[in-house]
């Protein structure tokens, strides 16, 4: 493991119960940092916090519930790295066949949350002239997966968000990028069709799914002050799938 520098900084991780948010909470606490978990599932979330130990504290709060990302924001007190991971599938069918409450749920939880906790953080981070932002997107958000239009259409949006937010805040100490992951055998998998899963698996030209520990590891680089001079962008992380 190459050792990345983020002592005394402290990480606000959403998702951070399990999969890539908790690899990224490992991770983070080897290098330095502090780390705050947002999660709605208690359960898993009680586990993740006696695994971690120090350095490791955790709020149950449900991402779709403005009010109380706005109180969870007040509780974290000073916040340097924010790391939108917590994100849905809502499951796999044709974009006639969706249920517009399901569509609604997948922005709610990808995409309206984000903004929602930027806008909450970001103040903080301004006033003290330093923040890292790296949001979770996803090889979807590029390509546009096949039943999936629901997904897909929240990490473009995502994607764009970084984009707006990396030009707004240049200049100002705070580094906002996005990461592309291709798919990773995490528990969000059980939201997914097995037939998307070998979509998704075919599509990987280095032939097997990504390990959260390596999504940890360019986050960790992404949520450092070695990140210095790019902001706005997108980094792939995908096996070789993305033309783009």
């Amino acid at each position: 493991m190459n050792q990345i520098d983020l002592n005394g900084r402290r990480a606000v991780i959403t998702g951070g119960a399990q999969g890539i948010g908790l690899a990224i909470a490992r991770r983070f606490l080897a290098s330095g940092a502090s780390v705050i978990l947002w999660d709605r599932n208690a359960a898993l979330l009680h586990e993740a916090l006696a695994e971690l130990g120090e350095g490791a504290i955790g709020e149950v709060i449900e991402l779709g519930d403005d009010e109380a990302i706005a109180a969870a924001a007040r509780n974290a007190s000073q916040v340097d790295i924010l790391v939108n991971n917590a994100g849905i599938t809502g499951g796999n069918a044709k974009t006639w066949e969706l249920d517009p409450e399901t569509w609604r749920e997948v922005m709610a939880v990808n995409l309206n949350a984000p903004f929602v906790i930027c806008r909450a953080l970001i103040p903080g981070m301004l006033e003290r002239g330093y923040g890292r932002i790296v949001n979770v997107a996803s090889i979807a958000g590029k390509e546009g997966n096949p039943n999936a239009a629901h997904y897909s259409a929240s990490k473009a949006g995502l994607i764009a968000l970084t984009k707006s937010l990396g030009k707004e805040l240049a200049g100002t100490g705070v580094i906002v990028n996005a990461i592309t992951p291709a798919a990773a055998r995490t528990p969000i998998f059980d939201q997914m069709s097995q037939q998307h899963i070998d979509y998704m698996l075919s599509k990987i030209p280095l032939n097997r799914f990504l390990e959260t520990d390596e999504v940890a590891s360019l986050v960790a680089w992404l949520a450092s002050a070695e990140c210095s001079f790019s902001t706005g962008a997108v980094f792939d992380i995908s096996g070789g799938r993305a033309t783009y």
